[in-house]
């Protein structure tokens, strides 16, 4: 149907009803209107005919909007006749929702009506689609006839509204009745709200602790607009109601006396006053008392919310037991600006001496700039709370800290609170000597480690400041290795922050550079008091309690899952690794311990690492003579194979490989949780480094010690690197002789000639839900190709030539294990055959990054090792042509 305004304004118009040739149709249509016969007065509507297709698709819209209104009398109709047929009580006190939909109802189609009345043209725009919709389909529409009765009866809505309430006014008198008492004390002078103390909790100080409270709590803060357009309306269609009792005369006039129009729709708007001739008393009032009420009103209103708000921001515990206070004081604000936007174009006699310019509405009102955006339209409460809790949130947010200083972004340390008040000296106001103040005065400077990663600024030492209660909210607990999800304290911390933020205005302290200290301490191993951190629980626990299970074989790790998770076993205690070890947990944990802490997890994890490679090393050494015949008879298998049963511990080397590959692993993926975390917080810098860390290649003319360098920048970024700059770290300290290279030589030779071994254990079955082993022996890629090029780095070695000769004995090796009898011991030859794959794509799936050279293709280098052409027959050929499979199935070179 649009607005009443839409066939009166020639842009919305529709043509047709300004087109010459249609005027003569238009009249006729008018004239026979609703007896349209159609087929007997083709001389009258030739126009519509020639033109019925565009008349239907142009004036549909318009014709199915005023069909809707009818199917909603319809409704109303059924609606207000169950009513009366169950004889409901109406009574805002008892049911409030019950009555204000009711109501609500009542008022919303008494305004369609109006509206429907004061749409020109309607009979025109009707009837022509009637008759270009017969023209079009042999039939008019079927619900023609209604709607143009409709239409007719319409033509004095107020008196058709009448006779439709007419069997309804006892029923709509109680409801309207109910309003006396509320809407009299909601229409109250400002003389009369200064009597009552209205909104002042100074008032009863005996009392400012009590709960304040109403039994009629939703009626509170009740739109004053709203209640005015309840009975304005409601005895404009039920007027009967007034001649049943002197209160419904009072409230009427009441009303009368408030406002000279109701709104209707937008800019549309009733004047009551103009329907009734002998109400000229009640229009004269309005006139004259109107300005001066709602201007005494604002005066009032300004006092009593800037004293409350001095009192809530003094004492902000009061917002509880006095939350209805503020909702009063909001909904009366509400209303008074709703007069004043809705009689801006009104005479001075309505807003008075004080106009909009001289308050500057709204913001005086509220005694602070409204933030943008606020909350607006929030969807789980109705659309009139909504308004008051957006306007409650939109006050709050506003208060301001009396001589604080402003509000600036900008943190460095990472965390919930990485936006908190500028730097300064504390403000130790009034208030130091409340609790919160002296629990909060163990300290606010700024806090740091020294020994950062390389392209860091160390901050400065840390410095006592007693907040435990961090700590506390991982519930870490040493004796059953129980802890919080990082994402969980991640979501408690932000809590605990703004709480904290809150004080300020309480102590007088400054929070933000607290928050600051606590948070970076939780950044290193201990804080100042000496106790653990996040950092050192965390760290203490990914290593005790999920690595130390994984390499037991309780968790494996899923690179389809992006997570260890846990092989389910009867009578063990239910617990899910990947809760704590999946993406969004790794990031969790980055942005909660922050780089520093991330560099101490990987340097415990490093240290591990070195540990079981100095046991290999033991090993090594235990079996040098075995190692050093092997790696001399690689071209002979015969010798080969009877100089492998002279090894011992070679299970021992591949578990502690093993062991060595799901740290590393574990530590890529934490690596890449801080890598996300670093780009959020710092996306400036961490497009430089990435720059600079492409730039190194295989082939890139650099100095070792310069590559490192980089790599290690590019670590601390969570960028994962060709060479490990931690592993070579942990790896450089005492071993840059000779000897310790042969050793790291003979290593690899024990790792390839171990590799059969892993066919006969029955946990070595490939996993295509975890893209995995359930003995986790494809971490053996990653711990090969890593360990490798860090040792090799370390005695600035070429990478390539040793992996060429480790990929040699290993394809030795596994031929062999082609030849052997025993079904048991190469029952998983597969399974060992794939698992070549993951060293060819450097140690993760697909071919990620994180190898040397990006992931050197095994069957490339097998092929261009010496004796190749001798080893490389059926079925081992067969075999990897199968896995690098080239153009016309040959293997790729």
């Amino acid at each position: 149907m649009g607005s009443p305004q839409t066939c009166s304004d020639p842009k919305t118009r529709p043509n047709f009803l300004s087109d010459k040739a249609m005027e003569p149709c238009v009249k006729f249509i008018n004239k026979k209107f609703p007896n349209l016969d159609v087929r007997s007065s083709t001389q009258h509507l030739g126009p519509v005919h020639k033109d019925k297709g565009d008349i239907v698709r142009a004036l549909g819209p318009f014709y199915h909007s005023f069909v809707d209104v009818l199917e909603f009398r319809d409704h109303v109709y059924e609606l207000l006749n169950t009513i009366d047929a169950n004889q409901c009580f109406f009574d805002i006190h008892v049911n409030y929702d019950f009555t204000k939909g009711y109501l609500d109802l009542v008022v919303t189609y008494v305004s369609l009506v109006l509206l429907l009345a004061r749409t020109e043209d309607r009979r025109a725009l009707v009837g022509m689609y009637h008759c270009a919709h017969e023209m079009s389909h042999g039939a008019s529409d079927p619900s023609f006839a209604r709607l143009g009765q409709m239409l007719l009866e319409y033509e004095h809505p107020l008196k058709k509204l009448t006779e439709e309430f007419g069997p309804h006014t006892k029923v709509g008198r109680d409801a309207l009745l109910s309003l006396h008492f509320l809407f009299a004390r909601r229409n109250q002078g400002a003389e009369q709200w200064r009597s009552d103390q209205l909104l002042s909790l100074l008032s009863t100080a005996g009392a400012m602790l009590s709960p304040a409270s109403s039994d009629t709590m939703a009626c509170e803060y009740l739109s004053l607009e709203v209640m005015e357009r309840w009975i304005l309306m409601g005895f404009l269609v039920c007027p009967g109601a007034l001649g049943m009792s002197p209160q419904c005369l009072e409230l009427w006039r009441l009303a009368l006396q408030g406002s000279l129009y109701l709104t209707l729709l937008r800019d549309e708007v009733l004047q009551v006053h103009k329907r009734v001739a002998d109400l000229k008393e009640c229009k004269e009032h309005a006139v004259a008392q109107s300005g001066p009420l709602h201007r005494g009103r604002r005066a009032y209103l300004r006092g009593a919310v800037r004293e409350l708000e001095a009192l809530l921001e003094d004492q902000p515990g009061l917002l509880g037991p006095k939350a209805l206070f503020v909702f009063m004081a909001l909904s009366f604000c509400r209303d008074e600006v709703s007069t004043a936007g809705r009689a801006g174009d009104a005479p001075g006699w309505l807003l008075g001496a004080d106009r909009v310019p001289s308050w500057g509405w709204p913001c005086p009102l509220w005694l602070s700039p409204i933030p943008s955006p606020s909350p607006q339209n929030l969807s789980v409460c109705p659309e009139e709370e909504s308004i008051i809790l957006s306007s409650f949130v939109s006050s709050l947010s506003a208060l301001s800290v009396k001589g604080g200083r402003d509000h600036v972004p900008g943190d460095t340390a990472w965390g919930p609170g990485d936006t908190a008040w500028g730097p300064g000296d504390t403000a130790w106001g009034p208030m130091s000597s409340h609790p919160a103040a002296q629990q909060l005065r163990g300290g606010s400077g700024d806090t740091g480690a020294p020994g950062g990663p390389t392209g860091w600024v160390p901050p400065p030492q840390p410095r006592p400041v007693p907040f435990r209660a961090v700590v506390a909210m991982a519930g870490y607990s040493q004796a059953t290795q129980e802890v919080a999800r990082p994402s969980e304290v991640l979501v408690g911390l932000g809590a605990y922050v703004t709480f904290i933020q809150s004080l300020a205005h309480l102590v007088g302290l400054d929070t933000g550079r607290i928050i600051r200290s606590v948070l970076l301490q939780q950044t290193q191993p201990r804080d100042a008091a000496g106790e653990q951190t996040l950092t050192t629980i965390y760290t203490n626990w990914y290593l005790e309690a999920l690595l130390r299970q994984a390499s037991m074989g309780a968790i494996v790790l899923a690179p389809a899952l992006q997570a260890f998770t846990t092989v389910p076993r009867e009578g063990e205690p239910s617990f899910s690794a990947a809760e704590f070890s999946d993406v969004s947990e790794m990031r969790a944990l980055a942005e909660l311990i922050g780089p520093y802490g991330m560099k101490f997890l990987s340097d415990n994890l490093m240290w591990h690492v070195s540990s079981q490679v100095t046991e290999l090393k033991k090993l090594v050494n235990e079996n040098m003579d075995t190692l050093v015949q092997l790696r001399s008879s690689s071209c002979k298998p015969e010798q080969m194979a009877a100089l492998l049963p002279r090894l011992t511990s070679a299970d021992n080397v591949l578990k502690r490989m093993t062991i060595i590959g799901e740290i590393l692993s574990f530590r890529a993926m934490a690596q890449q949780g801080l890598r996300e975390v670093f780009s959020h917080h710092c996306p400036f810098l961490m497009g430089p480094i990435e720059c600079l860390t492409d730039v190194v290649t295989p082939d890139t003319d650099i100095q070792v010690g310069t590559e490192v360098g980089i790599f290690e920048l590019a670590s601390a970024a969570g960028i994962p690197c060709e060479i490990d700059p931690a592993l070579v770290n942990v790896l450089a300290d005492g071993s840059s002789s000779e000897e310790d290279y042969k050793v790291a030589c003979l290593l690899l030779v024990f790792v390839a000639v171990s590799l059969p071994l892993l066919a006969s254990d029955p946990a070595s079955i490939y996993n295509t839900e975890t893209d995995g082993y359930n003995n986790n022996i494809h971490c053996l890629a990653k711990a090969i190709i890593h360990v490798s090029a860090a040792l090799f780095t370390v005695h600035n070695k070429n990478i390539e030539t040793h992996l060429k000769e480790f990929l040699l004995l290993a394809s030795v090796s596994l031929l062999q294990l082609g030849q052997e009898t025993d079904k048991l011991r190469a029952r998983n030859r597969d399974s060992v055959c794939l698992l070549m794959h993951l060293v060819s794509s450097g140690g993760s799936r697909g071919g990620a990054s994180g190898g040397p050279g990006g992931g050197l293709r095994v069957v490339s280098l097998l092929c261009r090792a010496p004796a190749v052409p001798r080893l490389l027959q059926p079925p081992w050929c067969s075999a990897f042509a199968q896995l690098c499979p080239g153009p016309g199935g040959r293997i790729q070179l």
